[in-house]
């Protein structure tokens, strides 16, 4: 099973951001070689980041897909940029962000023991992602739809990982929409 987070808040070529984490779900679910497993609800987000950033709505999609993690990550930034132009600043307002929460359990991209650091090495791919044990908005789609999943690393459930993180401010969950 491949975990992949979905977030938006900025209206793009797609609509509204509820309407665009839709409609990228929708692409997934065509992409030639992929299966939508199950998927989450949406959800009001607050955002993360430097100054005051925009409410996000996020999802969670498990899926298959038969290609290796670089290629899927090359077809996740295509529908990013089908989805509209991405913020030239970091963490800044975008269309559609795709990420690959996790991808069947693998670890790569770094040492493990770096793993869990949140300086993150930029342009590589990193799995699991880096920082989704620290996210409400990932997490609380995730324990929905895969409560039971093990993060690589820590060996502990999405439900245990929600627990941890429900009360974060950062990212915190608005309301189910």
């Amino acid at each position: 099973m491949i975990l992949i987070g979905l977030g938006s808040n900025r209206a793009g070529a797609w609509g509204d951001p509820e309407s665009t984490v839709k409609e990228a779900v929708n692409v997934l679910a065509k992409t030639s070689g992929t299966r939508i497993l199950r998927q989450s609800g949406l959800y009001l987000t607050a955002g993360v980041g430097p100054g005051r950033p925009e409410a996000f709505v996020n999802a969670v999609v498990a899926l298959e897909c038969h290609c290796a993690p670089e290629a899927l990550l090359r077809r996740l930034k295509m529908i990013e940029r089908a989805a509209g132009p991405r913020s030239a600043r970091r963490w800044g307002p975008r269309p559609l962000d795709l990420d690959i929460i996790d991808y069947r359990g693998r670890i790569m991209g770094r040492r493990a023991h770096d793993q869990l650091n949140a300086t993150a090495l930029r342009n590589r791919i990193s799995l699991p992602h880096p920082l989704m044990h620290v996210r409400p908005f990932v997490l609380a789609p995730l324990n929905e739809i895969a409560p039971d999943w093990r993060h690589p690393l820590l060996k502990i459930t999405a439900r245990q990982l929600w627990d941890r993180m429900r009360g974060e401010r950062s990212g915190r969950v608005l309301k189910r929409l």
